[in-house]
């Protein structure tokens, strides 16, 4: 009964644990030459964690400039020419706040943004009523969960580093494809027009006031 006991409640204090309050917003956006885009994410509480990733994933050199706002129009994070980050930040004021990026570096290339803003608030457990076996339980339990979180997070980084240069390296590749190609057209160009060039020479060596004379 008593081990019976220590499985529920070390399953109730996992679920309460892993129970978060989070949302998050993973999106791809392109971003023209130029422009200034931003994206808002609420904030109900003072204390909330706001998580903020982004990877340029195509266009120019692969950089843009960001800044993050909170709801009073203060900058809390900017960054000049930036390829990617990933930022954990502590939102003290309630209120909607600002996500933004700006290609003004850009005359005409766009750039292609892959980003990921995420709002989350931990509850706090309380402690237990009779320490003993139950918060030793617990404590290892809690190890447990911290150790799997972080190797949890430490999958998603690498799953988003392979992501941003997979995308990166098939824009470098349809970028040097686009590039032989009109080099290819105008090689062909050139090498046609030369032809015709020495054709009309050879013509008006040999052709005299209008007239041909055979040789």
């Amino acid at each position: 009964m008593t081990a019976l006991m220590l499985r529920f409640i070390s399953c109730l204090v996992a679920f309460l644990f892993l129970a978060r309050t989070a949302h998050a917003s993973a999106l791809t956006t392109t971003i023209s030459a130029n422009e200034r885009l931003c994206f808002y994410a609420d904030v109900d509480k003072a204390g909330e964690k706001l998580g903020f990733y982004f990877a340029v994933q195509s266009g120019g050199s692969f950089d843009i400039d960001f800044d993050v706002r909170d709801p009073n129009g203060k900058a809390i994070l900017d960054g000049v020419r930036e390829r990617q980050g990933d930022y954990v930040l502590t939102a003290n004021t309630v209120g909607e706040y600002a996500f933004c990026f700006e290609n003004d570096m850009s005359t005409l290339t766009e750039k292609l943004v892959d980003f990921d803003i995420m709002v989350e608030s931990e509850p706090r457990r309380e402690a237990p009523a009779k320490p003993g076996k139950i918060s030793e339980h617990t404590s290892a339990l809690e190890e447990s969960i911290f150790r799997l979180n972080g190797m949890l997070m430490n999958i998603k980084r690498t799953q988003k580093y392979f992501h941003t240069r997979e995308n990166r390296g098939f824009s470098i590749v349809k970028s040097t494809q686009n590039r032989l190609f009109w080099y290819a057209v105008f090689e062909s160009l050139a090498v046609i027009g030369m032809a015709v060039f020495q054709v009309y020479v050879l013509q008006t060596f040999f052709t005299k006031t209008g007239r041909r004379y055979k040789v």
